[in-house]
């Protein structure tokens, strides 16, 4: 995997579009099933608990995946486990779709969610990566934005979730076309990755000069480090990348801090429709539509996070959004009234959207450790955003689904808290062989 990236201006373009796509289309995926997760439960006659337990046979999945997300991606690059991940979803929405409507088997749908899940999270980490190299090679801040394409995904999937309970479509061909959607168009995007790529002699180097700086306005100026600047050092086999990454502080900080927002975004996915249903009296279709709601406003503060991130800086920006979760979260669990609870969920949804894309980018600011630590980061991450749920399935036994909600704010609390640690990496510690903190 190349560290610097030499590509002409229009192959940039068309690589950073190319890599929208799949983060869209890992999107339609996610909400996808999750809209239709009430017709789901009532096809299969579930309770709480068991929709708990079905989503944790996702998660373990899912698990296994990211947990060996880094090994994937240094050894298969991220074009091959993209393309491979979104076929295994693909056929994951088919089986599960079988399994709701045409055997009515809790078995199958739950073989169907292991395989989303292990397609999925493998999938998610290699675009992480695939998109902080778009970053780098364009020298802005444009994670949000891509992890806000994912966002537009999640938008487009609950809008036609919500269609879909409201006409009565099986959830079979509701969750098969969407899944021949995603397998195509990302094995046609894929045909522009370049992060694999070795640079070709000639072409523009998109490489920073040794007077560049990239501004965070919570640090200042911060030079970019050129790759001729780095202090040679003898590449390291991936498992060994991956363990350094593991005993890396700043990286484990990240991820805790990541795992919070991670854990507001994951409840939601997974319990707001049945919460607005069960806990808010409300249908199953705008069950579906609150859902909607909340990826919409998420999207917005993903869109507007690169604007916001180059005024502010991290530190601000990530402190604001775990306070705004906070909030918005307490404000869904208490709402005396339905209509405030949608609000709620435009105030959570605006919290929650800046943690991953700004943890990831974080990870992502040695080049040349990136697969490795971002793979950490995605590791702890995507453990509170696929376990979580599961478990907060089994809490609501005891509790009801709207309180057991409230277990998420404190790790919450721990994101603000740990919000410091998103600052931007200096060029000396960027450097290679910078060693472990």
């Amino acid at each position: 995997m190349t560290n610097a990236v030499f590509a002409p201006a229009a192959e940039i373009t068309r690589w950073r579009n190319s890599v929208v796509v799949a983060y869209g289309a890992s999107g339609i995926a996610f909400s996808t099933w999750v809209s239709r997760l009430p017709a789901i439960r009532d096809g299969l006659d579930l309770t709480p608990g068991t929709v708990g337990l079905l989503l944790l046979c996702m998660t373990a999945g899912s698990f296994l995946s990211v947990s060996a997300s880094g090994l994937i991606v240094l050894r298969l690059g991220s074009k091959r486990t993209i393309q491979i991940g979104s076929i295994m979803v693909g056929l994951g929405l088919l089986l599960a779709g079988f399994g709701t409507s045409v055997l009515a088997s809790p078995v199958a749908v739950a073989a169907g969610l292991a395989v989303i899940g292990l397609g999925t999270a493998s999938w998610n980490t290699a675009s992480n990566v695939e998109g902080a190299a778009v970053e780098r090679a364009v020298r802005r801040h444009i994670m949000p934005r891509l992890h806000g394409s994912f966002s537009l995904g999640t938008v487009a999937g609950a809008g036609l979730g919500a269609w879909a309970a409201g006409a009565g479509v099986p959830v079979f061909w509701h969750l098969a076309a969407s899944g021949l959607v995603v397998a195509g168009s990302v094995a046609t995007a894929a045909a522009w990755f370049r992060a694999d790529i070795t640079p070709v002699q000639g072409e523009r180097p998109f490489t920073a000069s040794g007077t560049d700086t990239f501004e965070d306005p919570s640090t200042g100026p911060i030079p970019i480090v050129r790759q001729t600047d780095a202090v040679p050092e003898q590449p390291l086999d991936s498992k060994r990348q991956i363990a350094l990454a593991w005993r890396d502080r700043r990286t484990l900080l990240l991820g805790v801090l990541v795992l919070g927002l991670a854990l507001a975004e994951g409840a939601a996915g997974d319990w707001v429709a049945l919460a607005l249903a069960d806990g808010h009296g409300q249908t199953d279709a705008a069950g579906a539509a609150g859902y909607g709601l909340f990826v919409t406003f998420m999207t917005v503060g993903r869109f507007a996070g690169t604007v916001v991130l180059d005024r502010f800086g991290r530190v601000p920006v990530m402190r604001w959004c775990a306070a705004l979760a906070v909030l918005g979260l307490g404000l869904f669990v208490f709402a005396p009234v339905p209509w405030l609870a949608y609000v709620a969920l435009a105030i959570w949804g605006l919290g929650a959207s800046l943690g991953f894309p700004v943890g990831m980018s974080a990870a992502a600011d040695d080049p040349v450790r990136a697969a490795a630590r971002v793979s950490v980061v995605s590791t702890i991450g995507y453990g509170a955003f696929l376990c979580g749920p599961p478990l907060l399935g089994l809490l609501a036994e005891h509790v009801g689904i709207l309180h057991s909600l409230l277990a998420v704010m404190v790790m919450l609390v721990a994101s603000f808290l740990l919000s410091p640690v998103a600052r931007k990496l200096p060029a000396a510690a960027r450097s290679v062989g910078a060693g472990i903190r």
